[in-house]
């Protein structure tokens, strides 16, 4: 699926892009199926293969196609011929979006069992011995 974007990609809307790329490197490009054909001088062919490379490699042909027209436009003039040309070719950052990690959120032992049951008021009174003593003395040590 994600192939099928890329090269969606590389012919671009009514094939605008691939006419770029024609019109750039002086071949004759043709894209069917996951095949790209080429035909054309050997100078226009590395370039074209650099782009289809690229463009399958996740990096978008406009890049491409900007830094072709660069180099045509220095091609032109002569006092540059034999200088370097990276100050004038632009410097693409990569960008990779890096996905939050999630915090890892420790899940609380669960017991299998019920929890205690909490004492009932007559057991906490046979403990104490409260329950055996009578009525009346019941009332005295509650007063007292």
């Amino acid at each position: 699926e994600r192939f099928v974007k890329r090269r969606q990609r590389l012919v671009g809307p009514n094939g605008a892009t691939l006419k770029a790329i024609e019109l750039l490197t002086g071949c004759y490009m043709m894209v069917q199926g996951n095949t790209v054909s080429c035909i054309g001088p050997y100078k226009g062919l590395k370039q074209v293969r650099k782009v289809v490379l690229d463009c399958m490699n996740n990096i978008h042909p406009v890049y491409n196609i900007k830094i072709l027209m660069i180099k045509r436009e220095l091609m032109k003039r002569d006092d540059l011929k034999s200088e370097s040309w990276d100050r004038f070719l632009p410097k693409f950052k990569k960008t990779n979006t890096k996905k939050k990690k999630k915090p890892i959120i420790k899940k609380k032992e669960k017991s299998h069992f019920p929890p205690e049951q909490l004492p009932r008021k007559v057991d906490l009174e046979m403990e104490s011995g409260e329950y055996f003593l009578k009525p009346s003395g019941k009332r005295t040590k509650t007063q007292s």
